[in-house]
Formats: structure tokens, C-alpha cells, sequence
């Protein structure tokens, strides 16, 4: 069996739950590649100081019979982690060294306790829908135009507003006057969105939200559409160019670029405990049920 461990930090407290964790995988006859950036950083650690493992660098060397990666950190980590996943269909298992933990459920106490479960596949697998992005202008490549949590269109380098106009499965929709607009998959509904003012919706929902950040119409509020429908973007700007955000990566387009974006044609898979993890996540992140008022 083959594994792959990524991270892009990591404190000097959970080092021995990520030197523990990889002495077992390597007791148990299993080969542990460590993404090369992160074995950087760990070899400032005593522990990994003097040790050789086998890297990974590119997305490429992933689809070499890689059965499972674990990721070390937060969201973010994971979102970073998809670049190297892309369509594998390699499982993430996330180990939360982080903050928030909606897609690293794996509290790094119980990982360890969860390690043959994990390494046997015997806990749940959710797949996750992802969105598609394609331009009028731009010709994104086949496996890197894709994003978990959502596609974001921002103004950029003005303090105007930007102008949005929508269409869904060629219909128009309406023209947003915003800041920019949020396009999200329901693993994504948890993030910019919600604090934009989207709703929460469960990863197994076959939706996309479409979130304005601050419209200027009062009336403009989040849409959900079903994940089967295209939509189609066209934005008026001051300036010659707006941002464009898919996840962790940041670029800017021209104007004249439309945007069309689907849901993509593969999903990506991530280990949690149970089915019902998600809503126990809900709970403890959000603090629902919890008396606030002292």
C-alpha cells in the first residue's frame, strides 16, 4: 500500500501525532510519501531531521496505485490538497491540526485511534461534488478548472460596484449590482457563502448556491439551483479586469471573459467517521444548542 501525507504548516505540538502516525504506517509494511514542500518543513523538527522518505511534487505522481492521502491541518489544507488529487479519486482522510474542521473532521486524538479503521476503509466515505469553470476567452486546462468549496467573481482595483449578469441554462436570471458574487457547491455552503448570508446545505444535496457579496439591491438574496444547470456569467466592470477565486487559487480576468460553470465531471472523496459526522460537525463548530448568554 501506498499513502501520500501533505501539510502546509505544522506546530511542534502535533508533531508527535504525525511521527506516531507515520512509525505505524511504515511498521505495517506501508510506503509514506511526503509532498516535498511539507518534508521542507518538517525537517526542522529533531524528529524528521535525520530521516529519508520518498516525495511527491506534481499531481502526475499521484496516480501511481496511491490508496489513500491524509492531510495535516485545517479546510484549507484540504482545499490545497485537491491540486494534487484533482480526478485521482484517491480518498483524503483529514486529520484537523487546524481551526474551523468542516471537511478535516478527524480529531488528531481519535485518528489515532481510528488508524486500522482508516487504513482497512471501514469508516464512511462521502463523495463530494466539485464546479467546473470555463471561459469565453481563457482556456483553462481540463484539470486544473475546478474548485470544492466555490468560484468566486470579485471587483478589483475599484471601490465601485461590479455588474453581474446572470443566466441559467441560457435564461436570464437578473443582473447583479455587488461586490462580486459567490458560486458555491453545498461542501463550500459552510464557507464564504454562510457569511455572506447563504444557507447551509448538506454535501450529499445535488445543489449550487449563488450568493451576491454585498448587493447593492436590497431584494438580492441567495438562490439555490440544482447542480445539473449551467450557469453563465457576464460581468461589466470600470476597470479592465476583475478577480476571479476557485478555492486557494487567485487570478484576474478581463472583462470580456464570460464564465460558464457546471458541476465537474468527477468527485472527490473524503473519510469521515459516520454518515451523520456532518451534522455533529454542524453542532459543535456553530455552537447550536449551546447557551451562549453567560
Amino acid at each position: 500500500m501506498k499513502i501520500a501525507v501533505y501539510g502546509q504548516k505544522i506546530t511542534e505540538q502535533n508533531i508527535p501525532y504525525l511521527n506516531k502516525f507515520i512509525k505505524y504506517a511504515l511498521n505495517q509494511s506501508i510506503e509514506v510519501y511526503i509532498e516535498k514542500c511539507f518534508l521542507q518543513t518538517l525537517s526542522s523538527f529533531r524528529e524528521f531531521k535525520e530521516m529519508k522518505y520518498p516525495i511527491f511534487s506534481h499531481y502526475e505522481e499521484l496516480k501511481k496505485n496511491f490508496s489513500l492521502m491524509f492531510t495535516f491541518g485545517g479546510d484549507g489544507t484540504i482545499l490545497s490538497a485537491i491540486n494534487f488529487i484533482r480526478d485521482s479519486g484517491i480518498p483524503i482522510v483529514g486529520v484537523n491540526t487546524g481551526n474551523l474542521g468542516f471537511l478535516a473532521t478527524f480529531n488528531k486524538d481519535v485518528f489515532i485511534h481510528k488508524i486500522d479503521q482508516i487504513f482497512n476503509k471501514k469508516l464512511y466515505l462521502m463523495p463530494r461534488s466539485l464546479l467546473c469553470l470555463e471561459s469565453s476567452i481563457i482556456k483553462f486546462h481540463k484539470t486544473f478548472n475546478f474548485a470544492l468549496n466555490e468560484i468566486v467573481i470579485l471587483r478589483k482595483e475599484t471601490v465601485s460596484m461590479i455588474t453581474i449578469d446572470v443566466y441559467i441554462d441560457n435564461d436570464f436570471l437578473t443582473s447583479y449590482w455587488a461586490d462580486g458574487l459567490i458560486i458555491s457547491t453545498p461542501t463550500g455552503s459552510t464557507g464564504y457563502s454562510l457569511s455572506c448570508g447563504g444557507p447551509i446545505i448538506s454535501p450529499d444535496n445535488k445543489n449550487f448556491v449563488l450568493t451576491p457579496i454585498s448587493p447593492h439591491n436590497l431584494f438580492s438574496r441567495p438562490l439555490v439551483i440544482s447542480d445539473h444547470q449551467t450557469v453563465h456569467l457576464k460581468i461589466h466592470s470600470r476597470t479592465m479586469y476583475y478577480s476571479l477565486s476557485m478555492d486557494t487559487r487567485l487570478t484576474s480576468l478581463k472583462k470580456e471573459n464570460e464564465l460558464y460553470i457546471k458541476k465537474a465531471p468527477f468527485y472527490v472523496y473524503i473519510f469521515q467517521e459516520g454518515k451523520n459526522t456532518y451534522f455533529k460537525t454542524l453542532r459543535e463548530k456553530l455552537l447550536w444548542g449551546i447557551d451562549q448568554r453567560n
